[in-house]
């Protein structure tokens, strides 16, 4: 009985051993999916260069209206908004020191005659003969600035853009009129010193003003500053529109358009380019034999639905257009349609 219970527990035990040894444990290898990505082949294209500048409009010439003395105004001939003619009469003064004055030149061209007559027969020394002639010419120009100074007319065309005093108010500090000529106008703005070689004398600008939603005028570069601010790298330009129309006024806030001619830069669809989160970088993935790799980026003009490149792509590179979470330099991916 004691051989049987043994020889049942060896069967047994060879029983489980080799079920146990007939198992066999499967090791399964998951491999990583590859990102996907759809890409782009670019290419160099003639970019105009364009730069865009904020402005504020001037008048081409800005006059006060004042006196040379203090006087008393009469009247003021004009008002603001008025448009005046070069020569015209703007302000007339008090002239009631006039006739005092007037009257002691006709005595004086009157005893000046006579002391002439005199002269050419020997009546006369040539001292009192210079001497009356001085005084009179003293006095007439004396006349003359007074009639000057009394009747105030305007050395320009333009239109009447301040007024600070009322009739029979006394002249102060503050000019009487202030008249602007208007057609041209003038607006400057600081281009790069990097520009100036690209830079001349009646470049086509164009303009748009706030004031004018899209509208666009067009003007020209008139005068070109001979030095660069070392502090700014930037020298002044001044543009000039001819406002035959008077549409734009002094004081005006506008934008200065100006072509630099065109460079061949790399031109890349908008969706290749990334901004660096809290650098303010921008830089776009190339990809070459199945991976792909970071290039940092200046970016120029923004042309509808593509970025202008200044550096950093090399024509005929391919660009990673979709496709850019989780990507980062020598990233295997799988390019798809």
């Amino acid at each position: 009985m004691k051989k049987n219970l043994t020889f049942i527990a060896l069967v047994a035990t060879a029983i489980f051993c080799s079920c146990g040894s007939s198992e066999t444990t499967e090791t399964t290898v998951v491999e990583q999916e590859k990102p996907k990505v759809k890409i782009a082949q670019v290419t160099a294209e003639d970019v105009s260069q364009l730069e865009t500048y904020t402005t504020t409009v001037e008048a081409e010439v800005k006059n006060n209206i004042i006196p040379n003395s203090a006087l008393r105004i009469d009247k003021i001939l004009v008002e603001v908004g008025d448009n005046v003619h070069k020569g015209q009469k703007l302000v007339l003064l008090d002239a009631s020191s006039l006739d005092q004055l007037k009257l002691q030149v006709e005595n004086q061209e009157i005893d000046f005659k006579r002391v002439e007559e005199l002269y050419k027969v020997g009546g006369a020394s040539k001292a009192e003969y210079d001497n009356a002639k001085t005084q009179l010419e003293v006095n007439k120009r004396a006349l003359a600035n007074k009639l000057e100074n009394t009747v105030l007319v305007s050395p320009i065309n333009g239109v009447v853009s301040a007024r600070n005093y009322d009739n029979g108010d006394m002249y102060g500090s503050q000019p009487i009129l202030v008249v602007e000529q208007i057609t041209p106008v003038k607006m400057k703005i600081n281009v790069s010193e990097s520009r100036f070689a690209q830079t001349s004398k009646q470049l086509p600008v164009t303009l748009t003003f706030d004031t004018y939603g899209n509208e666009e005028f067009s003007g020209n570069i008139d005068i070109i500053y001979p030095t660069i601010n070392s502090a700014t790298h930037t020298f002044p330009v001044e543009i000039k529109l001819a406002n035959s129309d008077r549409k734009v006024r002094p004081g005006m806030y506008g934008h200065v358009t100006v072509n630099f001619g065109t460079k061949s830069h790399v031109v890349v669809p908008d969706q290749a380019v990334v901004k660096q989160a809290g650098a303010g970088d921008y830089y776009v993935y190339t990809y070459k034999d199945g991976t792909v790799t970071y290039n940092k980026v200046e970016i120029g003009r923004r042309m509808g639905d593509k970025y202008e490149l200044i550096s950093g792509i090399e024509p005929g590179s391919y660009v990673v257009i979709a496709g850019h979470n989780g990507l980062n330099n020598g990233k295997e991916v799988e390019v798809i349609e």
